[in-house]
């Protein structure tokens, strides 16, 4: 099992910047991947940024290439989402997650978080 506990969401204007983070604990060598995804209000979840354990490698969904970050402390076992010019449109609850599969693919993941919400205010 792994657990992993998300902090850093709130409210910010556009234009502004949050850090997401997420502390993992457990089994977290069970894990290659490590994402972050959101939910808006009404819509499916959909994936932000991944990054995996193992080659570094990562992934970005076209909407968030360029103003987002996903970085990895692996001394820590933390992943950071540096999330910057943020639009309202960023609005929704953001989960990160642990798994051993793609990247970018929600389903591929095992271990997920409670949430963070994230708020853009126009």
């Amino acid at each position: 099992q792994v657990q992993l506990v998300e902090s850093g969401g709130g409210l910010v204007q556009a234009g502004g910047s949050l850090r997401l983070s997420c502390a993992a604990s457990g089994r977290t060598s069970s894990a290659y991947a490590m994402g972050w995804f959101r939910q808006a209000a009404g819509k499916e979840r959909e994936s932000v940024a991944a990054v995996s354990t193992i080659s570094a490698n990562t992934y970005y969904a076209d909407s968030v290439k360029g103003r987002f970050t996903i970085s990895r402390e692996a001394a820590k076992n933390t992943v950071y989402l540096q999330m910057s010019n943020l639009k309202p449109e960023d609005t929704a609850v953001y989960y990160c997650a642990a798994g051993r599969g793609r990247l970018g693919v929600p389903s591929d993941y095992a271990y997920w978080g409670q949430g963070t919400q994230v708020t853009v205010s126009s």
